[in-house]
């Protein structure tokens, strides 16, 4: 009689892991296919950015520092990417991609505030609509981010909580590190200005 016992509470703790482990890769699955989501969003930018360095590069042709610093910046997020879209859950290559996504942002940023000088560049179509274009894009890798990261937490909180860490560290299921893309501008404090009019 004490054998069946004891079958019966090793084959609970059998179903206890396999049930465990299957969660854990159901998790870390579900951190890569909403890091995919990233990796359609941030491929389409991309691919928009030579489109507009062809765009302004008439217009700004004595800008070429700028330019080649997109051009540059460009580059670098796209190695980024792949290296993060090979494993979601590498932090190291999540930070890099996060760091090359600031910078990218950034060489963009100045991009556009050096348009603003050229007003037959503000009014071309193709400019309005690549702006436009890469707008609607942020907003799309936002939502993507944050469905990411979503995901990270849910599956970090499987390999930190007790009882499926024990699991979690014995198969080598490791924490995934977020995506956070640094703006310049996002540990600005904002400057109010109360005005007479």
């Amino acid at each position: 009689m004490s054998w069946l016992i004891f079958l019966g509470v090793l084959a609970a703790i059998a179903v206890w892991a396999v049930g465990m482990y299957n969660n854990l890769v159901n998790l870390r699955n579900r951190v890569r296919n909403a890091f995919s989501q990233i990796d359609v969003q941030l491929t389409r930018r991309y691919d928009l950015i030579p489109n507009l360095i062809e765009t302004v590069k008439g217009y700004m042709a004595h800008e070429r520092e700028t330019l080649e610093a997109v051009i540059n910046a460009r580059n670098a997020a796209v190695n980024g990417l792949k290296a993060a879209a090979a494993d979601p859950s590498n932090a190291e290559a999540m930070k890099a991609l996060g760091g090359a996504e600031a910078a990218l942002g950034g060489t963009l940023g100045r991009l556009f505030a050096l348009a603003e000088a050229y007003p037959d560049l503000k009014a071309n179509q193709n400019m309005i609509q690549l702006q436009e274009e890469l707008a609607s894009t942020e907003n799309k890798v936002a939502f993507s981010r944050q469905a990411f990261n979503d995901s990270v937490m849910n599956y970090n909180n499987a390999t930190e909580n007790f009882p499926s860490n024990i699991v979690a560290n014995t198969f080598s299921f490791k924490a995934a590190e977020f995506l956070e893309i640094e703006s310049e501008t996002k540990r600005e404090v904002p400057k109010v200005s109360f005005g007479k009019d």
